[in-house]
């Protein structure tokens, strides 16, 4: 069962031995805490790409039209594979200066899409996409993405990647941070948080990710 915010929270008071709260902003210590439980949920979800990240952006071509925005994929998100709905294809990583070129000098025709590259963001924060040949009509080019979650805010917010090595992440900053104290050492903590990350990994690798498998057809 998936740790909400609160919970991992006071995971990390009790092993700094810390009384528990009751909300995210019970006290300033707590806020704190929340802090820390963000930029190691940041690091876990950086570490890997955890299925439970994977998510599918369905971009929709008009004639004529090259650049697309990537609605609510944000700019931190990794690329697994991009489809082409039509024909079932693999879209391939494009060469972007030759793409630029092409474009530029009206060498290209259009034509169903076949490449892509990531060029800029638009005002929403969501990354930009150039696909190529520029298409000749309507495609729904399908982007399945690593996205990692929002950081959590609300006591209520569920964690979605693996929350040990995120609560030992978030401890060992929290114990560099107001030093050492009797206690479990920092890099003694980091060391463990490291550990239960491989652990974490390694069993999601052994259930088989075929995107890190090649095979021939």
């Amino acid at each position: 069962m998936a740790k909400t915010f609160l919970q991992c929270i006071n995971d990390v008071m009790i092993r700094l031995r810390e009384p528990e709260v009751a909300t995210v902003t019970a006290t300033t210590y707590a806020q704190l805490i929340g802090k820390f439980v963000n930029d190691a949920k940041r690091y876990v979800e950086d570490a890997w790409n955890w299925n439970i990240l994977e998510t599918t952006k369905t971009v929709t071509t008009s004639n004529n039209v090259g650049s697309y925005s990537i609605v609510g994929a944000g700019t931190r998100f990794k690329p697994i594979r991009v489809i082409s709905q039509e024909s079932d294809w693999l879209l391939d990583p494009g060469n972007a200066n030759k793409i630029e070129e092409s474009l530029r000098t009206g060498t290209q025709t259009n034509d169903a899409p076949a490449y892509y590259y990531f060029k800029g963001v638009d005002g929403n924060g969501d990354t930009k996409v150039v696909l190529f040949p520029t298409p000749d009509g309507v495609y729904n080019i399908e982007f399945d993405l690593i996205i990692p979650q929002d950081d959590l805010s609300s006591g209520s917010d569920e964690l979605k990647v693996p929350a040990q090595p995120v609560i030992l992440y978030a401890t060992a900053l929290a114990i560099r941070e107001r030093g050492e104290d009797g206690g479990i050492a920092a890099s003694e903590m980091f060391s463990l948080a490291e550990q239960s990350l491989n652990d974490f990994i390694a069993i999601e690798a052994n259930r088989g990710n075929t995107d890190l498998v090649w095979s021939a057809y």
